[in-house]
């Protein structure tokens, strides 16, 4: 591995509690997600499905959203 040591066993940070609507969840910052991956070779987005399944995608990742 080149520059990035990984700790085995390391507790988790994500996903995050999720209480509620979150201010930095916007969406500049799925804008920004689907720009990174654009600056390494990844498809544009073009359909609003596309953005919609990166904003799910992500709030997925970030959020740990227990069933009510």
């Amino acid at each position: 591995m080149s520059g990035t040591a990984f700790r085995f066993g390391a507790e988790r940070s994500y996903p995050l509690a999720h209480a509620g609507p979150d201010p930095r969840f916007t969406e500049s910052l799925v804008n920004s997600v689907a720009a990174v991956l654009v600056g390494y070779g990844y498809p544009r987005f073009a359909a609003l499905e596309d953005w919609a399944a990166l904003e799910s995608a992500l709030a997925a990742f970030l959020y740990n959203h227990k069933e009510q």
